[in-house]
């Protein structure tokens, strides 16, 4: 049987990272520090001998941007992609296109690490993380997942929310678990699968 292989990254450092604003549905692309981000995230996959039969991405500049620079490294670049907005990242509603120190002169300290932080609460006009799992559990249970276990070795790249939501599947985390979980922008996780879905093993190929 062919290995049920599933590698997770979120996308390299984009522009609106860099300027510490709220970015959620809006489409900035990489910074030069992304590209190298993700580049580098491709030459790690292909160091570790790995190769991929399909890829899934957000409808998002920044992630396909990302997936592109590792298919290059990988020497995959016509490797068969599905794009999806089940996997954008958390739409911030009115806070998307601020700054971080700006919304929280406007709104509070505490309020805007409510939005931030919290599980259920949405920002104005966005969505919550749960709100975020709701529509990304199900891609994934109904189009990642299957592709994974017939063996199709999967490559993801998406976005620190959306992936959270995999990722607490994958790991069985609480919400509580989840919140505290952060994502290094392009550092490519790599999780092998049981035949039943549940995870054999991992690996974080940070650093």
């Amino acid at each position: 049987m062919s290995e049920r292989l599933l590698v997770l990254v979120r996308h390299g450092q984009s522009e609106w990272n860099l300027k510490n604003l709220f970015t959620g549905w809006k489409d900035p692309d990489l910074t030069e520090q992304g590209v190298s981000e993700a580049k580098d995230a491709g030459r790690k996959l292909k160091a570790h001998g790995l190769t991929f039969d399909v890829a899934f991405t957000s409808e998002l500049t920044r992630a396909q941007h990302t997936l592109k620079l590792i298919l290059d490294e990988l020497g995959q670049p016509g490797l068969p992609t599905s794009k999806n907005l089940a996997l954008n990242e958390r739409d911030y509603g009115d806070l998307s296109g601020l700054n971080k120190d700006d919304a929280r002169a406007k709104w509070g300290e505490d309020q805007v690490h409510v939005w931030r932080r919290s599980y259920d609460v949405p920002p104005p006009g966005g969505e919550s993380l749960k709100d975020t799992l709701a529509r990304a559990l199900p891609y994934y249970v109904q189009e990642i997942l299957p592709a994974v276990l017939n063996g199709q070795r999967t490559l993801v790249a998406a976005h620190g929310n959306s992936l959270r939501a995999l990722i607490m599947v994958l790991e069985k985390l609480t919400p509580e678990g989840i919140l505290k979980r952060e994502l290094a922008t392009g550092v490519p996780i790599i999780y092998r699968l049981k035949a039943d879905s549940t995870v054999e093993s991992k690996l974080d190929l940070a650093g």
